[in-house]
């Protein structure tokens, strides 16, 4: 990999938190130049104009008027599908931030719409291009481990509350309900990345909020503490995911192959264990260190998650200049993203298992193509799901006051709270 002067691609993003972000050194060494931020904070965007000279605006449908190659999607998890679909058919690239969709439905429209359209659609999950990651599938990709054949990753991200409720203000923030299995793809797309499997059939379980718990009696959620997925893959390899809630920060990622075991930790290190039984021996049996990133690793280290950040842009910008698609392509971001919405399915039926369709596949977008099952609260219908295994379920009186204390003091005034 290296990175050539370019013309710069000239990129807009939808959500001015995530913007400043297409601002910096990084992405610029990538190949973007941010010309326009969309938000509905218009104080946010008055403070991003002045400081970053771009255009703003506050309405999506002119935001997507302005002279511009990209558009980066960094508004509300459930929201991604309907926007993408828009910015693809206004003939603009697209990178979206986790989920790629919502429903099985809207999975099947923005599939449909890249392959239409012939856009570069990017699925912005970052975890694979943390530099372990990237080390691990190098080592796998060279076939001396063999057949991969378990994994487990996490995404445990345990907060306070005060810092959970300022960055879900409102009870009708996606925050505050979207079910626990559904921020599963920091957890499944490293799997994926370093291995080149694909989910086939999950088995999901939610954990519930502990009641001597500080932290979930303050909370004003509606959904469940954290979930393990268990995912068959196409290999027929077993893999368990974990995420969200528990306490102990952690994002490790394992691989249990058929010749030798490697895993990585939340510093970024590496470790092999390679025994060699019945093999001329050809590397310590184990072995521990720091990989660099492939390419400007010491800008890679400055960049967020982990370097992460720097290498999704500079994928997406890579596929752009070829008018190719990046390996993080639309298939994928969907296959990732329903693999949380069936594990969902899978945990209100106490663990039962369900299918992964694989929307590769013609035959099974027609099947799934009008499937419009969600648990968000503002498309409620008879026969749709609450966003917990316990049904509809309210936050205290504490809690909620306690919320509204927080979201007070950071200035959200909004109707819902």
């Amino acid at each position: 990999m290296q990175i050539k002067n370019r013309r710069l691609i000239r990129v807009g993003v939808v959500g001015g938190r995530r913007g400043s972000n297409f601002a910096g050194k990084a992405a610029k060494a990538a190949g973007f130049e941010l010309v326009a931020i969309c938000d509905t904070w218009k104080e946010r965007l008055k403070n991003f104009a002045e400081e970053k000279q771009v255009a703003t605006y506050t309405d999506f449908d002119k935001f997507l008027e302005h002279d511009m190659d990209a558009v980066v999607l960094a508004n509300y998890f459930h929201q991604h599908a309907p926007f993408a679909i828009k910015a693809l058919k206004a003939g603009k690239h697209v990178m979206s931030e986790t989920a790629a969709c919502h429903t099985l439905g809207e999975g099947v429209e923005l599939i449909r719409t890249v392959e239409k359209t012939g856009k570069t659609y990017m699925f912005a999950e970052n975890y694979p291009y943390m530099r372990h990651n990237q080390e691990m599938r190098r080592l796998f990709q060279t076939g001396e481990f063999g057949t991969f054949m378990y994994g487990e990753c996490e995404y445990v991200h345990p907060m306070n509350a005060d810092d959970m409720m300022s960055i879900s203000p409102g009870m009708n923030h996606w925050r505050n309900w979207i079910p626990c299995t559904y921020y599963c793809t920091h957890a499944m797309a490293p799997i994926m990345y370093i291995t080149d499997t694909w989910p086939v059939k999950v088995n999901g379980f939610a954990i519930r909020h502990a009641p001597d718990n500080p932290v979930a009696q303050r909370i004003a959620r509606l959904s469940d503490a954290a979930s393990m997925i268990a995912v068959r893959m196409d290999n027929q390899a077993v893999v368990k995911l974990l995420q969200v809630g528990l306490r102990g920060h952690n994002v490790c990622t394992r691989i249990h192959a058929a010749k030798g075991y490697m895993e990585n930790d939340r510093d970024g290190q590496v470790s092999l264990l390679r025994q060699q039984w019945h093999e001329k021996r050809k590397y310590p049996e184990r072995m521990t260190y720091t990989p660099d990133f492939p390419v400007v690793n010491e800008l890679a280290r400055k960049s967020g998650h982990g370097g992460g950040d720097f290498f999704m842009l500079y994928h997406f910008a890579d596929a752009i200049r070829k008018k190719t698609q990046p390996y993080l392509d639309v298939y994928r971001g969907v296959a990732m993203s329903i693999v949380g919405i069936q594990a969902y399915r899978s945990a209100l039926a106490d663990g039962a298992t369900v299918v992964v369709p694989d929307f590769r596949k013609e035959s099974a977008r027609k099947q799934f193509e009008k499937d419009d099952w969600s648990p968000d609260p503002a498309r409620r219908k008879p026969g749709q799901p609450w966003p917990s295994i316990d049904g509809n379920k309210k936050p205290s009186a504490f809690a909620l006051n306690y919320a509204r204390k927080v979201w007070k003091k950071i200035g959200y005034t909004g109707k819902q709270a």
